[in-house]
């Protein structure tokens, strides 16, 4: 599949692997540093009053977004080290044509290009 304006599948390889399990690292240590704001909020009314009981839901609930967000990523990520190991990096999943460097550098996660992505 490499079109002339492509670099070869090792050479993309070489690029974007380490930037692509750099960031999955990243996130996975951001996941366990916030794990504890992710845990269920005590509900004793001895302990807090009502408000910071709603500011300490909200913040867990905020979390679990954040959390969810970040499994969606590492997913993405892991998704184009998979389509590394492939040799089906950078080419768009549906027409099968360069994705192109400059969407890679922005997104190494790209599993589209621009035109099918729109």
């Amino acid at each position: 599949m490499p079109s002339p304006e492509s670099p070869g599948d090792t050479a993309l390889a070489a690029r974007y692997r380490p930037r692509l399990a750099a960031e999955i690292a990243e996130l996975r240590a951001a996941s366990e540093a916030g794990a504890a704001a992710r845990r269920p909020v005590t509900l004793d009314q001895q302990s807090v009053g009502r408000l910071s009981r709603m500011d300490a839901l909200q913040n867990q609930a905020m979390a679990a977004g954040t959390e969810a967000r970040r499994l969606a990523r590492i997913r993405a990520l892991e998704a184009a080290l998979a389509r590394i190991g492939e040799g089906e990096f950078g080419y768009c999943g549906d027409c099968g044509g360069f994705i192109g460097l400059k969407r890679l550098d922005l997104d190494p996660a790209a599993a589209r290009c621009m035109d099918c992505a729109a």
